[in-house]
C-alpha cells in the first residue's frame, strides 16, 4: 500500500514539473517574440517631418472638407489617400485596434518585394508579429487561413498573404470604417474643424515604407 502511494506521489510531482517547465518554455518564446517585435519596430515619429509630426501630435493636421467627404464613399478611397491612412490609424490607435491596419500595410509591402531572399525574411518577420498564436500584435484570423501562411512560409510568394490581408481588409471595412465615418474625429474633417487633441500611443509601424531595403541576409537575427 505505502509503496503505491509512493508511487502515486511520484507521478504527481513528476507531472507537476512537466507543466511548470512547458509553461516556462511557453513564457520564454514569448518573450523571444516581444523581443524581435521590439527589434524590428520604427517609429513612425523618428521619420516623419518634424512640421508633421507636431501636427500628429497635436491633432492639427488640415484636411480639406471635399477630400474628407470623398474618404466617405469607399474605404478604398481612405486608404488609398496618405493623410486618410493616417487618420484612420490613428483612430484605430483610440480602439486599440491598429494591429489591423499594421498588418495590411505590411503586406502591401511585402507585395512589393523582389529579393527572393528579403522576401523570406519579410514573410517571416510578418507571420512573427501578426499571425502566430500569441503573436504580439495578433490579427483575427481563422486557422485555415494561419495554417496556409505557416505552410508556405519556407518558400513563400507574394500572394502568400493575400487571403489573410483580404480578410483582415473586410474586417475594417465592415466595422472600423463605419464607426469611423460616424465619429467625431471624421464629422470634424468633414466640417473644417481642427481635430482635437487625443492621447495617442507612440506608434509602431511593422516592415512597410521599405523598411527592410538594407535587411542582411542573417537568420541569426530571428534568434
Amino acid at each position: 500500500m505505502c509503496e503505491s502511494k509512493e508511487k502515486t506521489f511520484f507521478k504527481l510531482m513528476h507531472g507537476s514539473a512537466k507543466e511548470e517547465a512547458s509553461k516556462e518554455a511557453k513564457i520564454r518564446a514569448k518573450e523571444k517574440r516581444n523581443r524581435l517585435s521590439l527589434l524590428l519596430q520604427k517609429s513612425e515619429f523618428h521619420e516623419e517631418p518634424k512640421a508633421r509630426r507636431s501636427a500628429l501630435l497635436t491633432g492639427t493636421t488640415r484636411v480639406c472638407p471635399e477630400e474628407a467627404m470623398r474618404w466617405g464613399e469607399s474605404f478604398d478611397k481612405l486608404l488609398s489617400h496618405k493623410d486618410g491612412l493616417e487618420i484612420f490609424t490613428q483612430f484605430l490607435r483610440t480602439e486599440f485596434s491598429e494591429e489591423n491596419i499594421e498588418f495590411w500595410m505590411a503586406c502591401e509591402d511585402f507585395k512589393k518585394s523582389k529579393d527572393p531572399q528579403q522576401m523570406i525574411l519579410k514573410a517571416k518577420a510578418i507571420y512573427e508579429k501578426f499571425i502566430q498564436n500569441d503573436a504580439p500584435q495578433e490579427v483575427n484570423l481563422d486557422f485555415h487561413t494561419k495554417e496556409l501562411i505557416l505552410k508556405s512560409i519556407t518558400q513563400p510568394t507574394l500572394h502568400s498573404f493575400d487571403a489573410a490581408q483580404s480578410r483582415v481588409y473586410q474586417l475594417m471595412e465592415q466595422d472600423s470604417y463605419t464607426r469611423f465615418l460616424k465619429s467625431d474625429m471624421y464629422a470634424d474633417l468633414t466640417e473644417g474643424k481642427p481635430q482635437r487633441p487625443s492621447n495617442l500611443r507612440r506608434r509602431s509601424r511593422s516592415f512597410t515604407y521599405n523598411e527592410f531595403k538594407d535587411v542582411k541576409s542573417d537568420v541569426s537575427i530571428w534568434f
